[in-house]
């Protein structure tokens, strides 16, 4: 099925190709290519706009998701009944955010691409509220950016690290 990428913000350049590449890969690796997903990139009055409503934090943040099917267990994959439920949800990247915390030394699509992969698996039941899910979410991040790192050949490490 599709990935939309919509870039919605002029603070930073994004290039579509290397992000879609790298997002579809990890799609690939949690088995979730045959749903829809899309991925906004925003500034950040918008994300902080977002979070505030949805989260009640009036501050800017790196990602926020929006599951389409509610109530998964972690890492469960939604099994849709109708073809048009084949749809993870949207993930908002907060890309003005993650430009000013990003190291010099990273590469800026690398960085997209793990806060991506943290967006995801919280559209995935994925939660970090207490360190046993922060522990499974952690692992599955680990794993999924594992299998990125050998076909991209990167060295990425999982958002969530460090959190407990």
């Amino acid at each position: 099925m599709s990935l939309v990428l919509r870039n919605l913000q002029r603070v930073v350049p994004i290039r579509r190709v290397p992000l879609r590449k790298r997002i579809e890969v990890v799609r690939g690796v949690l088995g979730v290519q045959k749903f829809d997903l899309g991925v906004i990139c925003v500034d950040n009055k918008h994300i902080q706009h977002l979070n505030r409503i949805y989260r009640e934090k009036n501050v800017p943040t790196d990602v926020l998701s929006f599951p389409y099917h509610e109530n998964l267990k972690a890492g469960e994959i939604p099994q849709p009944d109708f073809p048009e439920d084949y749809n993870l949800g949207d993930i908002i990247l907060g890309v003005e955010y993650i430009v000013q915390e990003y190291k010099e030394n990273e590469d800026y699509y690398d960085i997209l691409a793990v806060t991506a992969t943290h967006g995801l698996c919280h559209l995935l039941g994925f939660t970090h509220d207490t360190e046993a899910e922060w522990q499974k979410m952690f692992q599955k991040e680990k794993q999924v950016l594992k299998e990125l790192n050998c076909r991209m050949g990167t060295r990425l490490q999982p958002l969530s690290r460090g959190l407990f």
